[in-house]
């Protein structure tokens, strides 16, 4: 065995060891260190689901804005007058805004990717038949019946539904998005179908429209769920699980209880008197009788749905700024400024209107554009805070109102036209309804109503 000793110095320190040298030690390579990946949370389904509502809420709004472009080659080639082309255009609003409350209710019963799906498909049936039809009335049954039936699903109340399942936070800058997403079709598909017409007739982008609405139903029934319980995740933002409801029966039932009820409470009356004249200075004077005012005054057809196309994408960002404002500020004063602003914005178009596109019409496109769908994120809002669960069917007789409006105003707009031979006298009627509608903004107090 081998000892080592030590030795001692004079100062009395102690010196290093003698004897034989330890043993030399191997080189053992320092293992690498692996920093621990930081795993990023993956994206919340409930983004995927309102993409899937949004791509069928683009679909159906690109099929509202057809009819104006109808109005010029079913005239020239059937030689049908304005008001008959009208007529298919308000029954279809009348159709699209009746549809959604029962839609909302039907949606609780059998779910909600069964709807939109089968809404879809419907929406597809009656742009092919439209394609092969040669009487006014086919018009009506094809367009106004079966689309405003199938568009009717896929309004502002399904946003409603969707945002009122899957979003605990973020609910109003999602419901701004998805009210953007009716207006985000025209900026899609407008100008296109517009300049098809021109080039190819207006049968081609038809049926275009329909292959489009079969695709999109196809994505709906593999991607939409019905609720956030279904897949076994939180609504995005809530602290806790929220299990699905079960089928509620009997949907139309429950949905005329909810009107009979909501009809017995001032708030509903204030906000559904809203939407008729919000509807009637919006898509029931735009997306039918836009076009036709324009080419009164020499504008082209392709200019006028190109403009008709901006709208809608101011429309888009004027919903979403709506969406966030309405999660901060008081709803109310949020829709009287809107609709000041619409006001104004209609009285002056009249004097806007010329063969060419001018600066102050790019202006009125802007401004107007802002506030086109700005009112529907606060009246959601309102009607959740005064209706609770049964909001989102409420809005959806609140929209119904709109759409009365809108389909009154289409048929109306294109009649005053006939018989005065010009649309000054509309721009101006409505203008003075949107400062009544200012005004009934105002008025509304957003408590919590028991609805019986």
């Amino acid at each position: 065995m081998a000892f080592s000793t030590t030795e001692q110095s004079k100062d009395g320190t102690t010196d290093q060891p003698t004897g034989p040298a330890p043993r030399p030690r191997l080189h053992r390579p320092r293992p690498r260190l692996h920093r621990p990946r930081l795993h990023r949370p993956r994206l919340h389904r409930a983004w995927l689901i309102a993409a899937v509502a949004g791509a069928a809420i683009v679909t159906a709004g690109a099929f509202t804005t057809v009819p104006g472009l109808l109005v010029t080659p079913l005239g020239e080639e059937f030689a049908w007058n304005r008001g008959q082309v009208a007529l298919a255009a308000s029954v279809n609003m009348v159709l699209f805004g009746l549809t959604a409350p029962f839609a909302a209710a039907l949606m609780d019963r059998v779910g909600v990717r069964r709807v939109v799906g089968g809404a879809l498909l419907l929406v597809s049936a009656g742009a092919v038949l439209t394609a092969f039809m040669t009487r006014p009335w086919q018009l009506v049954a094809y367009w106004g019946v079966l689309i405003g039936l199938g568009s009717g699903c896929l309004t502002m109340t399904f946003a409603a539904g969707v945002t009122a399942r899957w979003f605990d936070r973020r609910r109003g800058l999602v419901t701004g998005a998805l009210s953007s997403s009716s207006h985000l079709g025209q900026l899609l598909f407008l100008p296109l179908l517009a300049g098809a017409v021109e080039r190819h007739g207006w049968r081609p982008p038809v049926v275009t429209l329909a292959l489009v609405a079969l695709a999109v139903a196809a994505l709906v029934f593999l991607a939409l769920r019905d609720h956030p319980a279904d897949i076994g995740v939180k609504p995005y933002g809530a602290r806790e699980f929220t299990p699905a409801p079960p089928p509620s029966p009997g949907a139309a039932a429950r949905t005329l209880k909810v009107l009979a009820g909501a009809l017995r409470t001032r708030p509903f009356w204030l906000l559904a008197g809203m939407f008729v004249l919000c509807g009637a200075s919006t898509n029931g004077i735009m997306w039918s009788n836009w076009a036709p005012a324009a080419h009164d005054h020499g504008m082209r057809v392709t200019a006028a749905a190109s403009l008709l196309s901006l709208i809608g994408v101011f429309s888009a960002l004027g919903a979403l700024l709506s969406g966030w404002l309405t999660d901060r500020f008081d709803p109310r004063r949020l829709l009287t400024v809107c609709f000041a602003l619409r006001a104004l914005t209609l009285l002056a178009l009249p004097a806007l209107f010329s063969s060419a596109v001018t600066a102050p019409m790019l202006l009125f496109v802007f401004v107007y554009g802002l506030v086109d769908v700005a009112t529907v994120p606060p009246v959601i809002e309102l009607c959740r805070r005064a209706y609770g669960t049964d909001g989102p069917i409420v809005f959806g007789w609140a929209n119904a109102a709109h759409q009365l409006g809108a389909g009154a105003s289409a048929f109306l707009g294109a009649t005053a036209r006939d018989v005065f031979g010009t649309y000054d006298v509309v721009w101006v009627a409505l203008s003075a309804g949107c400062l009544v509608a200012a005004l009934l903004a105002t008025a509304v107090r957003a408590t919590l109503v028991k609805v019986e």
